[in-house]
C-alpha cells in the first residue's frame, strides 16, 4: 500500500463501517488509507486550464463557452464542509463569433455548511469587499467538496457506503442529505477515477455532475490527481492541470450575516405605457403587455421563486386577465429558468424555432431533487415558435417579436417591439450602465449588431426597456454606447 498522501496530525472526525459487498469490502478503506483521509483536515489544489459558463451556450446544441483560467485555487476544510475557490479567468473568442474584447475576471466564491456566497472588491467610497448571497448555488459548491478525492472517501465512510465489484474496479455509492446520491469509481491501483452526482437545476431538472480524475502524480511524495474535469449538463465545466497540492493548511471560513440572508424576491411594476409595464425588482427584469382578455410577459427569468412572484404581481397590475402568452428571448439558464413555472400556470411559450425541441427535450428530464409545480402537474408544454417575424394582435394592440439576425450572444435569440408605444424590449444585446457612467471604450458587438437590426427592421424605437439594468433608455443611449455621434446618424 502507498503512504498516505500527508503526514499532517490526525484527524477528530470519527469513521463510521463501510457496508460493502463481500469481494470488494476493503476498497473504500484501502483508497481512503492511500490517499491520507484520516490525516487530512483541509486540502488546498492549485492549477490552470479552463473554466466553462455553465447554461450559456450561443446555441442548445452547443458546448458551454470557455474561458482561459490564468490561476485556480480552491480551497476545503472537510471538517466544516466549507471551501473558497479563486479562479482568476479570460473569456477565449470561439471562431466564428463576435464577442465583446475579454477582460480579465477574477472570482471569489464560498460555501459553509448550506450557507454559499461570493465576494466582490468594496464598491466606491467603501472599505470591505462587497457579500452576494449565493443560494442556488450551495448544492454544487457542496458537490465540489465531497467529489474530490479526499472528500468522496471521507463522505463514503461516514454515509454508509455500499460497493460493487466492475471488472476490476469498485463501484462506491452513498446518499447525502437523503436526496444527493454519489458514485465513484476505484481503480485496482485503489484510485478514485471518477465521482457522478446529481443536483437540482431549474432548466434542466436533475443535472448530472461528474467529475473526472487522472494522471496521479507525487506531491510532497505522494499521490494525487494532476487532471481534473469536470461537466455538468453533458458538457465540461472546469478542465485543470494541477500543479500544487497542500494538506492542513488553516481554512477558516466563517459565514458573513449578509450572506446568511436569503434574498427577498420583489417585484415592482412600473408603467411605461397604458397595458405596458417594466417588472423590476432584482437582477432580471421583465414586461407584461395588455391585450384586450389577457396579457403577454416578456420574460421568465431565474427560477420558479421569481415566476411565482411575477405572476402575483400581475393579479394585482392587471387584475382578472391570465397570463396567454409568455415570450422567451432566448435559451441561457437565466432568461428561461422560470419557463416551466408559466407552462404549469396555462401559459403559451413563444420562442425561436430551435429552442421548442430543446426545451421539449429537457423538460423531459426528472425533477425529483427539487420538484417544482410542473413536475406535480405533468401539464404539456404549448408553443407557438417562429423564425423572423411573429406578431400577436388583439386587433387594437400589436406586439411584434423580431429575430436578432446574426448576433453572436446567442444564435436563437428575439427582441419584442411595440409599434404603437415605439417601446423595443431586448435582453443582453444592451444592458444599459448606470445614468452618467462613461461610455465603453470600445464597443459592444451586441450591442452593434441590435442597432444594426434595428435599422435593417426599420423599427422606430423611442424606448428600449432592457431586461437587465438599471434603468429604462432611449435610442440615443444605444447610438452613444456603440460611439454613433450624431453626426455619422
Amino acid at each position: 500500500m502507498r503512504n498516505p498522501l500527508f503526514t499532517a496530525a490526525g484527524l477528530t472526525l470519527a469513521l463510521t463501517t463501510v457496508s460493502c459487498s463481500s469481494l470488494h469490502q476493503n476498497a473504500v478503506k484501502q483508497a481512503a488509507d492511500a490517499a491520507g483521509v484520516d490525516s487530512i483536515k483541509s486540502i488546498e489544489f492549485s492549477g490552470t486550464g479552463r473554466w466553462y459558463q455553465f447554461g450559456q451556450a450561443p446555441s442548445p446544441d452547443l458546448p458551454w463557452p470557455p474561458f482561459a483560467v490564468k490561476s485556480y485555487t480552491a480551497d476545503i476544510n472537510y471538517e466544516t464542509a466549507s471551501a473558497r475557490v479563486q479562479i482568476s479567468r479570460l473569456q477565449e473568442i470561439e471562431a466564428g463569433r463576435n464577442r465583446p474584447v475579454p477582460t480579465e475576471q477574477k472570482v471569489d466564491q464560498y460555501i459553509s455548511g448550506n450557507v454559499a456566497w461570493n465576494l466582490a472588491p468594496p464598491a466606491a467610497n467603501a472599505t470591505t469587499p462587497t457579500v452576494t448571497p449565493q443560494p442556488a448555488a450551495s448544492a454544487e459548491r457542496a458537490a465540489e467538496i465531497w467529489a474530490t478525492p479526499q472528500g468522496f472517501l471521507r463522505a463514503a465512510q461516514t454515509h454508509q457506503a455500499k460497493s460493487e465489484a466492475k471488472g476490476e474496479n469498485t463501484e462506491v455509492s452513498f446518499t447525502v442529505a437523503g436526496k444527493y446520491r454519489y458514485v465513484g469509481t476505484l481503480n485496482a491501483e485503489h484510485q478514485l477515477t471518477n465521482v457522478k452526482t446529481w443536483i437540482d437545476n431549474p432548466v434542466l431538472g436533475d443535472t448530472l455532475v461528474e467529475t473526472r480524475f487522472s494522471d496521479y502524480k507525487a506531491f510532497g511524495g505522494a499521490e494525487f490527481p494532476s487532471h481534473i474535469v469536470r461537466l455538468a449538463g453533458g458538457f465540461p465545466v472546469l478542465d485543470i492541470n494541477v500543479n500544487s497540492v497542500k494538506a492542513n493548511l488553516p481554512v477558516e471560513l466563517p459565514i458573513p450575516a449578509e450572506a446568511a440572508k436569503k434574498p427577498s424576491v420583489v417585484v415592482a411594476a412600473n408603467k411605461l405605457a397604458d397595458g405596458v409595464y417594466y417588472l423590476t425588482g432584482g437582477t432580471h427584469h421583465s414586461v407584461a403587455i395588455e391585450q384586450k382578455d389577457h396579457i403577454v410577459l416578456v420574460e421568465a427569468p431565474l427560477n420558479e421563486e421569481r415566476s411565482l412572484a411575477l405572476i402575483e404581481k400581475l393579479k394585482e397590475t392587471i387584475p382578472n386577465k391570465p397570463i396567454k402568452y409568455l415570450v422567451n428571448t432566448h435559451a441561457h439558464f437565466d432568461h428561461s429558468g422560470g419557463l416551466r413555472t408559466f407552462v404549469d400556470a396555462g401559459a403559451t411559450i413563444v420562442t425561436h424555432d430551435p429552442n421548442q425541441s430543446y426545451y421539449q427535450t429537457i423538460w423531459s428530464n426528472p425533477h425529483s431533487i427539487n420538484p417544482d409545480r410542473l413536475e406535480a402537474s405533468k401539464k404539456t408544454a404549448k408553443f407557438e415558435s417562429f423564425a423572423g417575424k411573429k406578431v400577436l394582435s388583439d386587433g387594437k394592440r400589436s406586439i411584434e417579436i423580431h429575430s436578432l439576425a446574426d448576433n453572436s450572444h446567442n444564435d436563437a435569440f428575439i427582441a419584442v417591439y411595440l409599434p404603437k408605444e415605439k417601446i423595443l424590449v431586448e435582453a443582453d444585446a444592451y444592458t444599459p450602465p448606470a445614468a452618467n457612467a462613461p461610455a465603453p471604450s470600445s464597443p459592444n458587438p451586441y450591442s452593434v449588431n441590435l442597432y444594426q437590426n434595428i435599422q435593417k427592421l426599420k423599427l422606430d424605437v423611442k424606448q428600449i426597456a432592457a431586461l437587465h439594468g438599471p434603468r429604462v433608455v432611449t435610442l440615443a443611449d444605444l447610438r452613444n454606447a456603440i460611439g454613433i455621434t450624431k453626426a455619422a446618424r
